[in-house]
């Protein structure tokens, strides 16, 4: 576990210049939202996401589902994003508002690395993205929760890393695994038991698609492959190579042996 304390963020002296919010922030142009005339309204939610390491770096992935309220809102939201090169985050919580807010922290990458001429370190950008939603804790208040997971492969150590975050922009280190979301216990449970520090990268993929499939059966939020209507999860693999998008072919493949092997 990381000491959550933002701190200098690792962005030197012109911290400021850099910052696109500070550029935000300085104009008054900052987006918000404000719920004070609207607390009855039904706002989608992104579900279950998780990431685990492996051998050679990080998987990433997050179901298909959003709800509102016990309604199915959406069936094909995608809830994993490439951050940069070499790093990605998942979302779970409000869904609009985390998405603007992943649009906002990848706009904040790209700022960093054309005013530096330097990409921002792994750790760095897992402060960043731990103080924006620090910054979000008034709409959290009002139930507008995001809560995401960023992970990234570590040129400086050689090795893949993920970070999970809480609602205050608490930001923890993890080791091997971590999950979030209303899925995330039954996902984080079956991978407590698949997880090992020498999985391959079939091997690894294959335990993220079946967390989320041992998580749907628990969650009623949370949607599993769907082979018929050809919904699968949406996966990111991030290595020192850089992020790779895992096609539907090969998780279509993944699904239906997983799905083929439960009783």
């Amino acid at each position: 576990m990381s000491d959550s304390t933002i701190g200098p963020l690792h962005l030197g002296e012109a911290a400021a210049d850099a910052s696109f919010l500070s550029v935000l922030d300085q104009r008054g142009v900052r987006p918000h939202w404000d719920m004070a005339d609207n607390s009855s309204l039904v706002i989608p939610e992104a579900t279950t996401v998780l990431a685990l390491t492996w051998k050679d770096g990080v998987v990433m992935a997050g179901d298909r589902r959003a709800t509102a309220g016990n309604v199915i809102a959406h069936s094909r939201v995608r809830k994993v994003y490439e951050a940069d090169r070499h790093s990605a985050v998942a979302i779970s919580g409000t869904a609009g508002m985390a998405v603007e807010l992943i649009k906002l922290f990848r706009t904040e990458l790209e700022h960093y690395e054309k005013i530096e001429g330097t990409t921002l370190s792994l750790e760095g950008k897992a402060n960043f993205l731990a103080r924006m939603i620090r910054g979000n804790l008034a709409m959290a208040f009002q139930g507008l929760v995001v809560i995401p997971l960023f992970c990234g492969y570590d040129t400086a150590i050689d090795r893949g890393r993920l970070f999970s975050f809480d609602v205050v922009g608490g930001r923890y280190d993890e080791l091997n695994y971590a999950t979030t979301g209303s899925g995330g216990s039954e996902a984080r449970s079956f991978l407590k038991a698949a997880w090992s520090e020498d999985l391959s990268r079939e091997e690894a993929l294959g335990a993220a698609i079946e967390a989320l499939v041992s998580a749907a059966e628990e969650d009623a939020a949370t949607g599993g492959p769907d082979i018929k209507r050809g919904i699968f999860p949406n996966v990111l693999i991030v290595t020192s190579e850089g992020v790779e998008e895992v096609e539907d072919e090969e998780l279509e493949t993944v699904a239906s042996s997983i799905l083929d092997g439960r009783p």
